[in-house]
This record gives C-alpha cells, structure tokens and sequence, in this order.
C-alpha cells in the first residue's frame, strides 16, 4: 500500500512538473513570411508604424538609447515603432483627443523584440516591472505601448512624479502621496488611454495594454523585417 501510495505522489509530481512545463510553451513567430500570411487572412494582426496613422505623435524610444534602466542599446532603431493594427488606431484616437486640449503623446517604447525581453529578464527577474519570457510581453505582442503626455506649446512632458522605468513603488498607478497637480497628469493620461480601450499596468504608470482578444503571438521580428512587411 506505501509503495503504492508513493507512486501515485511521484506521478502527481511528474503531471504537475509536465503541466508547467507546458503553459510555458508559446509561440514565438521569427519569419516575415509568417506575419504576412497571418496579415493576408485578418487585417487586424497588421503590424503599423505609429506614425502612419499619428504623425503628431512624438517618440523618445529609450531602448534604442543607452537611457533607460539597463544603460544599454537594447535595439538599433531610434525612428519608428509599431503596434497591432487596432491598437494603432486607438492611439491616433488618444493622439486626436489630447490634442484638442494642447496636449499629446510621447511615446517611450511600443513593440519590443522576444529577444529584448529574454535580456531584460537576465538583469531583472521580477514580472511587476520585466515581463517573464516564458510567457512573452504585450510588447512582443505589439500590443503594450509606453507612454506620457507632453504640452504641446512648450514640448515638455507633463509632471508625472517620477520618470519612465522607475521601479519605485511611486511608480504604481494607486500612489497617492503625490503633489496634486501630478495625480492630475496622471489622471489625465489614464482616462483618455482607458476611454480608448486600453488597459493601465498597476505598477507603471506609462504602461498600457490592448486586449489580446485575438491570441497575438510572440513577435521576434526586427524592426527592418517589420518594414518591409508594411503593405
């Protein structure tokens, strides 16, 4: 009976060892073949310059710098980014409803590559502010976008209490101790991004998602394959 007993516990062990394993698979797609069949059969998996449909909008991508919280150039391209077809759209509606207040977006980074995130998790492996790479990010998804408001008269950002990548929990988007002119700022950019459809990450207050309501896959194309993937 023991002996019984104990090999159902290390087949339950082995099952649950199995099952982990497996929610860890995802698909990662690398071939600028893949995306362009996945485009031909629904436009709305399109991968979009932002600035195609939001010339307006004003970009700073921090990991195409050494700025940001690594110190290091994580990809080549300073000039454009992308998302998901329907996210890119949103963000033209964000654009166009700030604007009519003198206000617009600056955006800090949106689609990131797979291979990003694996070196991002090897300097920080804590999923409140890296995204684990066994499951991919919105990012790779081309569908995460991080952003703040900047005055359009004077090109400055809007006080938003700390900078962008601050793993500080002043960061979060429930810090009150803050100045009230900067819970505004905050207010401000997350309402326009929410009345859009986007979703605010907790811990970061530049972060926002789109839905992944169509099971996007893990992107680990460069920006020069999504380029020339443009139609």
């Amino acid at each position: 009976m023991t002996l019984k007993i104990s090999t159902v516990i290390l087949l339950l062990i082995a099952l649950s060892c199995f099952l982990k394993t497996s929610a860890q698979v995802i698909s990662v797609l690398k071939k600028r073949k893949d995306l362009l069949q996945m485009q031909m059969k629904d436009s709305d998996y399109r991968m979009i310059e932002i600035h195609q449909l939001s010339p307006t909008v004003v970009y700073e991508l921090r990991y195409a710098t050494t700025h940001n919280f690594t110190s290091r150039q994580l990809y080549k391209t300073g000039t454009n980014t992308y998302l998901r077809l329907p996210a890119a759209h949103a963000i033209s509606r964000v654009q166009q409803a700030l604007e009519a207040k003198g206000y617009g977006l600056k955006i800090f980074d949106a689609y990131r590559p797979y291979r990003v995130t694996k070196k991002m998790w090897d300097l920080i492996h804590d999923e409140r502010y890296v995204a684990d790479p066994s499951k991919g990010s919105g990012h790779n998804r081309g569908l995460a976008v991080d952003v703040t408001i900047i005055d359009l008269q004077t090109g400055k950002e809007l006080n938003m209490g700390t900078g962008f990548d601050n793993f500080t929990d002043s960061a979060h988007q429930d810090f009150k101790n803050l100045p009230p002119d900067v819970l505004q700022n905050r207010e401000l950019l997350k309402q326009t991004m929410k009345l859009y459809g986007f979703t605010p990450l907790e811990t970061e207050w530049w972060h926002y998602s789109w839905p992944n309501d169509k099971n996007y896959d893990v992107l680990d194309l460069s920006f020069k394959q999504l380029q020339l993937s443009a139609y």
